[in-house]
C-alpha cells in the first residue's frame, strides 16, 4: 500500500471513529429521510393525482437522492469543526498527504451513508415501493447514488474549510434543504412554470432522481425536458464528475494552504 493510501486510510479510520462517538447526530441523519418517506408519502399522496403507493414509489428515489445530497450539509460541518477546533491544524502537522485528510472523511462519509440505506429502503418496502427493474438496474442505482453522495461530499468539504467556523456552516448547511424543493426530488416538473421548470431540471438532484426510477422502474424518464433529465444515466455521470473536478481539487487545496 502507498503511502498516500495508508495516510487516506487512517483518515477514513479517524472520520468512522468520530461517527461512533456521535450516535445521536447519526440516529438523526438516518431517521429524518423515514420520517419524511411517512409524512410525505401519506400526506401528499392523498393531494396530488398519483394513488398514495404509486406516490410512495416515485417519492422513494427522490429522497434517496435528497438525502444524498445532505453529503454537502455533513461535511461542511465536519470540516469547519475540525478548522474551529484547530484539529486541521494539527493535522498539516503530520507527515502525511494533504489529500489524505479529505479524502478519509469523504470515504468515512460514503461508508456510513451506504449502512443507512437499508433501514430506509426497509421501510420503503414496507409503504410499497418495489425495485421493478433487473437486480444489476439496481445495483447500477445504489452505485450511482453512492457516487452522488461522494461527490457533494467534497463540495460541502471545501464550503467547510472556507467558512472556517461551525455555526456559520450549520447555518449555511441547514440553507441546503431547499436544494431538493427547487427539484424533481417529490413532485414532478410538467406542471411547474417554465422558467422553474428550465432551474429545476438543470438542478443534479433532478438528474440523478430520474436515473434512479428509470433504473428502478419505477418512473419512466419525462419527455420534453432539460438534456440532463431526458438523458438521466449520462447527465447524473457528468454532474458527479463536474462537482468532482471542481471541489475536489479546490478542497485539497485549501486544506493545504491553510489560509483564513
Amino acid at each position: 500500500m502507498s503511502m498516500s493510501a495508508y495516510d487516506g486510510t487512517a483518515m477514513m479510520g479517524r472520520q468512522l471513529r468520530r461517527v461512533r462517538n456521535n450516535p445521536g447526530l447519526l440516529v438523526l441523519t438516518q431517521t429524518m429521510p423515514i420520517t419524511m418517506l411517512l409524512f410525505f408519502g401519506y400526506v401528499f399522496g392523498s393531494a396530488l393525482a398519483m394513488p398514495g403507493e404509486q406516490y410512495r414509489s416515485y417519492l422513494v428515489p427522490g429522497l434517496l437522492v435528497a438525502t444524498a445530497a445532505n453529503g454537502i450539509m455533513t461535511g461542511m460541518f465536519q470540516a469547519a469543526q475540525d478548522v474551529h477546533r484547530g484539529v486541521t491544524e494539527r493535522l498539516r502537522t503530520l507527515p502525511i498527504s494533504r489529500a489524505a485528510v479529505p479524502l478519509g472523511q469523504s470515504v468515512a462519509d460514503v461508508v456510513v451513508s451506504g449502512a443507512g440505506l437499508v433501514p430506509f429502503l426497509l421501510v420503503g418496502l414496507a409503504v410499497g415501493w418495489r425495485v421493478e427493474g433487473s437486480a444489476l438496474q439496481g445495483v447500477a442505482a445504489m452505485g450511482l447514488l453512492l457516487l452522488f453522495r461522494f461527490a457533494t461530499t467534497w463540495v460541502g468539504i471545501f464550503l467547510g474549510l472556507l467558512s472556517r467556523n461551525e455555526e456559520a456552516a450549520g447555518q449555511l448547511g441547514g440553507a441546503t434543504f431547499i436544494l431538493p424543493l427547487l427539484s424533481n426530488a417529490y413532485i414532478p416538473t410538467e406542471g411547474l412554470p417554465g422558467w422553474l421548470r428550465t432551474l429545476a431540471e438543470w438542478n443534479p438532484i433532478s438528474a440523478v432522481t430520474t436515473a434512479l426510477r428509470d433504473l428502478f422502474g419505477n418512473a419512466p424518464v419525462p419527455e420534453g425536458g432539460a438534456w440532463p433529465v431526458a438523458h438521466p444515466i449520462a447527465g447524473s455521470l457528468l454532474w458527479c464528475a463536474v462537482l468532482l473536478a471542481v471541489f475536489a481539487p479546490l478542497a485539497v487545496r485549501r486544506y493545504g494552504r491553510g489560509e483564513g
